[in-house]
């Protein structure tokens, strides 16, 4: 009896490891996710280093161009705008963040209950959610700042709670999809309750969609906040955000082009790259694409 050799067998990849490697392989998208991490670390590092403070007021010097002592120039109050604006990009992305993460939280377990439920609390479920779809929410967003105050905990809590509609409709429609699957029958066959099923089980196997959604809505709260801000409703002074910085530069443009210019630079690369970056995760995450 001869021996025969072993066949050598391909390891298998995961879902995540695969959705990876067609990540890096969208060169638009793997750029704009260096860009994202050099824009935090930027945003975090830079002030520590920085010889100036956000604050920090140089009344003589005025409003002065791009030199070598100030890169992006400084404000009317004499102010380092570089600084400012790495300062502001703090407040911008960690709105952006939190209400996002707000948003979410609301979104994912709404849409999974609705989903999960069926029947007749679905569509009672989804009719709420088709009605406040009809609603202006930037206005609304207007509205709770102005009544509730200026803090930004409650400008990025006012942004979330209006930002979850399409997360939950999103996570409703996956959690439909799965609920019928051998997996979720076996934990009915287990005795695993509801709730355990819902957040163990359906949720987990919904990421993708929401991973992806996740850095498309960032963006829009960025935005959206920069709008609050340019109204003179966002964060208030001393501190700034880039859509502050934005407003003031608005005002001096003709004079003062680079207080708007280098600002909105920041906004439209941050905003880009992570639109971009939510276009190569929804095409790597995508289980219709064949594996390379």
């Amino acid at each position: 009896m001869t021996d025969v050799a072993p066949t050598h067998i391909e390891a298998g990849a995961s879902l995540w490891r695969d959705a990876w490697r067609r990540l890096r392989k969208n060169h638009l998208a793997a750029i704009s996710f260096f860009l994202l991490i050099a824009m935090v670390a930027l945003v975090i590092v830079g002030p520590w280093v920085s010889r100036y403070s956000y604050e920090t007021q140089d009344r003589e010097l005025g409003a002065a161009p791009p030199s070598a002592s100030h890169w992006f120039g400084t404000d009317d109050l004499g102010r380092d705008l570089f600084t400012r604006i790495l300062y502001g990009g703090r407040i911008s992305l960690m709105v952006g963040l939190c209400a996002t993460a707000v948003s979410l939280g609301i979104g994912v377990i709404y849409g999974a209950v609705a989903g999960f439920a069926g029947g007749r609390i679905d569509s009672a479920l989804m009719r709420i959610v088709d009605i406040l779809y009809t609603l202006p929410f930037t206005i609304i967003v207007i509205i709770l700042t102005v009544y509730l105050g200026k803090s930004i905990v409650l400008i990025f809590m006012a942004i979330g709670a209006v930002e979850w509609l399409t997360m939950a409709r999103i996570v409703r429609g996956q959690v439909v999809a799965l609920r019928h699957k051998e997996f979720v029958e076996a934990a009915y066959v287990m005795g695993l309750r509801r709730r355990r099923i819902v957040l163990r089980h359906l949720i987990p196997n919904a990421l993708g969609p929401i991973i992806v959604y996740t850095t498309l809505t960032i963006p829009q709260v960025m935005l959206l906040e920069a709008v609050i801000s340019f109204l003179g409703l966002g964060v208030q002074a001393p501190m700034s955000s880039w859509g502050v910085l934005i407003q003031d530069g608005a005002k001096v443009m003709e004079d003062n082009a680079w207080r708007l210019i280098f600002p909105s630079l920041f906004l439209s690369i941050t905003l880009f790259s992570l639109n971009f970056l939510g276009d190569g995760l929804r095409d790597a995450l995508d289980p219709r694409i064949s594996k390379d």
